[in-house]
């Protein structure tokens, strides 16, 4: 079986995708594993069958903001065969992983030629659209307090058998949260041991769970009307 029927991306979308991938390469990653680096010059589009990557982004000062991680199923690279730009972003795997890295030519031949592609592609581009617009908001009007709540809540999932509470597993190190919001690990640090004390989090070994979220909605919401 292919392994792009493990993408959502191209599911029921009418393409044979065995002679699809066939077009491709199926390429492995080890833990670690640089799989674009900022500035490359390539234009393929990165499918994960398997694993997991870290987007990162550097600034013009040269200092690295995580802007995500993304897993199985998931994919990277469009906007490089889209527009042919070269590559803004480092992406590296965080696991193993396999992959099908498929050309622009070919990416863009079954995007625009298959109706169901390109509606899917637009609404990616759009939810990614708002979602860099809602990150914009907040390093603007948000101190790294609630810029940390903000993350928090972001990465995390409804907890199974808790209602209203939230949690995070794997448990992410304190440097790579602070990476992702633009901040020292240190003030990080800080804020999990007062948000602790609050009772709003509880770290265990294997996540961080969110006691109440409801609370640090809210107090985003004050904040961001504070700042308008």
């Amino acid at each position: 079986m292919a392994l792009l029927t493990r993408v959502p991306f191209f599911r029921d979308c009418g393409l044979d995708l065995e002679t699809l991938e066939k077009r491709c390469i199926v390429k492995r990653f080890d833990d670690g594993e640089v799989v674009l680096d900022f500035d490359d010059h390539t234009s393929d589009v990165y499918f994960l069958a398997s694993g997991d990557v870290r987007v990162l982004f550097r600034t013009q000062a040269g200092k690295e903001v995580i802007f995500g991680d993304l897993r199985s199923g998931q994919f990277f690279g469009e906007l490089a065969a889209i527009d042919n730009v070269p590559r803004s972003a480092n992406v590296t795997a965080l696991t193993r992983a396999e992959m099908v890295i498929m050309s622009a030519n070919i990416f863009r031949e079954s995007v625009f030629g298959t109706p169901t592609l390109s509606e899917r592609m637009m609404k990616i581009l759009t939810a990614r659209t708002r979602e860099l617009n809602a990150r914009l908001m907040e390093q603007a009007v948000l101190d790294l307090r609630h810029r940390l709540y903000s993350e928090l809540l972001r990465l995390s999932l409804p907890r199974p058998g808790h209602e209203g509470e939230r949690v995070i597993t794997p448990p992410p190190f304190h440097h790579v949260l602070a990476a992702r919001i633009g901040c020292r690990r240190e003030q990080v640090t800080r804020e999990f041991t007062t948000m602790t004390e609050q009772g709003l989090v509880e770290k265990t070994r294997g996540a961080i769970i969110l006691k109440k979220p409801s609370v640090l909605e809210q107090r985003i919401a004050e904040a961001l009307r504070e700042g308008e």
